[in-house]
C-alpha cells in the first residue's frame, strides 16, 4: 500500500480516513481496566482497553530484566564508554 500525504487530501478525504478509522477501532473487543488502588478504580470504573493490552503489558515484564533500559549496561559492553582521559601537557 502506497505512503498517503495527509498534507495534500481535501479536508472531505481527510474526515472519511478518520470515520474510517473510527469504524475499525469500535469493533475491536475490550474489556474492563482494573486497578489495584481503590481510588484509581472509582476514576477507571467506565473504561475499557483492547484486549491486546494485556498480551504487551505481560510481553514487556517477561523480557525487562534483559532490557538494557531497565537493567542498564555493563560497563564492560558499554560501547559510550571514554575509551581513555585526555592528558593535558
Amino acid at each position: 500500500m502506497p505512503a498517503i500525504n495527509i498534507e495534500d487530501l481535501s479536508e472531505k478525504d481527510k474526515l472519511k480516513m478518520e470515520v474510517e478509522q473510527l469504524r475499525k477501532e469500535v469493533k475491536l473487543e475490550r474489556q474492563p481496566v482494573f486497578a489495584p488502588i481503590q481510588d484509581a478504580w472509582l476514576l477507571l470504573q467506565n473504561r475499557k482497553v483492547s484486549k491486546c493490552s494485556e498480551e504487551i503489558k505481560n510481553y514487556i515484564e517477561e523480557r525487562s530484566g534483559e532490557d538494557p533500559l531497565v537493567k542498564g549496561v555493563p560497563e564492560d559492553k558499554n560501547p559510550f564508554k571514554e575509551k581513555g582521559g585526555c592528558v593535558i601537557a
